[in-house]
């Protein structure tokens, strides 16, 4: 088991990368929450630069708020900074979509996009929105394709499961933990927590701002879930 990061992106995530790959974390995962955080992609770039072997992995991208062609030139871009190093996690924008008042995007797009997505990595030509379109970046504006990254996929039920097997390299899982999920060999579980002082009790001001936010969210999740 690997032991990995995850972090709400604010303008000092960067500097947090840097000390996250100081203490031996494998990788830093940086949230895709445009209507609150600064953006991801410009976050990771220059946690790239920063560091020399930590991962660097949005976590999770939310396909609607970008166009397919946008997100394979930012992947390709941070792989040429971070060549080795780089990770893709999607998933349907139960924060990010939602805090914006747009309900999660269906699997059936999920299931198009990461299609159109990965065949532009590849180099291929793919059809989006009734276009047909290629990476058509020349040398030294991108890497050459293919651009090989693991794409996972955040899934809890059976249809995000059927996208996670035939489009995925991995499942990516938070709120609760699917059954399937021992089918998958990389498995990234985001949960939430700190490090509590030697008879710290759990209600402390420390806790409740260190572990609060997080906790709130997986509250709302279940109450979404699983009803009130």
């Amino acid at each position: 088991m690997d032991v990995s990061c995850a972090f709400p992106t604010a303008l000092s995530t960067p500097d947090d990368i840097v000390v996250a790959e100081e203490l031996g974390f494998k990788r830093a995962w940086v949230y895709d929450t445009p209507q609150q955080s600064p953006d991801v992609w410009m976050t990771l770039a220059r946690a790239a630069e920063r560091t020399d072997r930590i991962g660097l992995a949005p976590g999770v991208l939310v396909p609607s708020l970008r166009h397919p062609m946008v997100n394979a030139a930012a992947t390709a871009t941070l792989a040429a900074l971070a060549p080795g190093r780089v990770a893709v996690s999607f998933g349907t924008g139960f924060t990010g979509r939602r805090a914006m008042g747009y309900r999660a995007i269906t699997w059936s797009y999920m299931e198009d996009y990461i299609r159109a997505y990965r065949g532009l990595l590849r180099g291929d030509i793919v059809e989006w929105e009734g276009a047909r379109m290629r990476m058509l970046h020349p040398d030294g504006h991108a890497p050459a394709r293919p651009v090989d990254v693991p794409v996972l996929i955040g899934a809890l039920g059976p249809k995000g499961h059927r996208v996670a097997k035939e489009l995925g390299d991995g499942l990516y899982v938070t709120l609760q933990l699917p059954e399937f999920m021992s089918e998958y060999s990389w498995v990234p579980y985001l949960v939430w927590g700190t490090v509590l002082d030697e008879g710290e009790r759990t209600d402390s001001e420390h806790a409740r701002l260190a572990a609060g936010p997080g906790w709130a969210l997986a509250y709302h999740g279940a109450h979404e879930f699983g009803g009130p």
